[in-house]
C-alpha cells in the first residue's frame, strides 16, 4: 500500500486517485485477501439462508468487512435478526437502526422469507459485485487509517449518489461531517434538533445539485481545503515525493516493489485541488 505519510489531504487524494487501480490489484493479490476472496467465491453459492451464512464464520466475516461492519462482527444475533427482517415492515430491526450500513447490507444480500431464501448467491455477477465491494472497502479503510480526510472524501464519493434528502446525510456520521465542513456549518449545530439542522443545511445547499459532477467537485475541494487548514497543513510540491514504495505481498515473504511516482503529473490529473 502506498504511504500518504507527510502529505496534506489535497496531495494525498491526488496520489490515491492516480494509483487506485494498482492498489486494489495489490489488495486482491495479498495472501490474506486472496484466500478470503477464493473462499467466498467457492462457498457463497451454497448459501441460501441467513443461518447458513452465520454458521460459516469465514463467509460471515467476509460479508461484514465488505460493508465496513468489521466492528460489529461480534453481534451475530443482531446481524441475523437484521438479515431475516422484512424491509417493508417499519417495525423491522433493519428499519429501526440509524446506521445506514445495515440497511445497505440487508438490501445487497437479498435474503427473503424471513431469511430462508436467497437466489442472488447463484449469480456470478452478484458474486463479482460482492468481491469488488470487499476490495473497495479494504482500500478505503487503508486510506482512512493514513489520512481521515482522504478517507471521508472517498466515502462521500461512494455514497453521494444515494442521498435523497438531508435526513440521509444526518444519519451518517461521515456524510454529516463532510457536508458541515464543506458548507462552513459549525460542528456545534449537531446538537440542534434534527429538523432545525435540516432547515439550516437547506439554506446552504440544494441537494439536487449532487447530480452535477461540477458541484460534487466543488464540495470536495472545499472540504479538503478547510480540513487541511484546520489541521494546519501547508500545501507543498516537495520533489522528494518523486519516489514512494508500495508494500506488495506477492506470496514470497511480503517483498517490497518500488513504484516511481511523478507528483507533477499526478497533480495535473486533479487540477481543481
Amino acid at each position: 500500500m502506498i504511504s500518504l505519510s507527510g502529505m496534506n489531504a489535497r496531495m494525498g487524494l491526488s496520489l490515491v486517485d492516480a494509483t487506485r487501480d494498482r492498489q486494489e490489484e495489490l489488495i486482491r493479490n495479498q495472501p490474506e485477501h486472496k484466500r478470503a476472496i477464493a473462499a467466498f467465491e467457492e462457498r457463497i453459492g451454497k448459501v441460501q439462508t441467513v443461518d447458513q451464512l452465520m454458521e460459516d464464520r469465514e463467509l460471515y466475516v467476509f460479508v461484514m468487512k465488505a460493508f465496513d461492519l468489521e466492528d460489529q462482527i461480534f453481534g451475530k444475533a443482531m446481524i441475523s435478526k437484521i438479515l431475516k427482517g422484512d424491509s417493508s415492515d417499519p417495525k423491522a430491526l433493519v428499519n429501526r437502526l440509524t446506521d445506514p450500513r445495515f440497511k445497505e447490507m440487508h438490501k445487497a444480500l437479498g435474503f427473503t422469507d424471513e431469511g430462508t431464501n436467497n437466489i442472488k448467491t447463484f449469480a456470478a455477477s452478484w458474486r463479482r459485485e460482492m468481491v469488488d465491494r470487499y476490495v473497495g472497502q479494504r482500500f478505503e479503510s487503508a486510506q482512512t487509517e493514513q489520512n481521515a480526510t482522504v478517507g471521508t472524501v472517498l466515502e462521500f464519493r461512494r455514497k453521494a449518489g444515494d442521498i435523497k434528502n438531508w435526513f440521509d446525510v444526518l444519519k451518517d456520521a461521515e456524510l454529516s461531517e463532510f457536508m458541515r465542513t464543506a458548507l462552513g456549518v459549525p460542528s456545534q449545530s449537531a446538537g440542534l434538533d434534527i429538523d432545525k439542522q435540516v432547515e439550516l443545511l437547506k439554506t446552504k445547499f440544494d441537494l439536487t445539485k449532487l447530480k452535477d459532477p461540477v458541484e460534487l467537485e466543488k464540495l470536495e475541494r472545499r472540504y479538503v481545503a478547510i480540513s487541511d487548514a484546520k489541521a494546519g497543513v501547508q500545501s507543498s510540491s516537495n520533489a522528494a515525493l518523486t519516489l514512494l514504495n508500495a508494500a506488495v505481498s506477492a506470496g514470497a515473504g511480503g517483498q517490497f516493489t518500488p513504484i516511481t511516482i511523478d507528483i507533477t503529473a499526478i497533480t495535473a490529473l486533479r487540477k481543481g485541488y
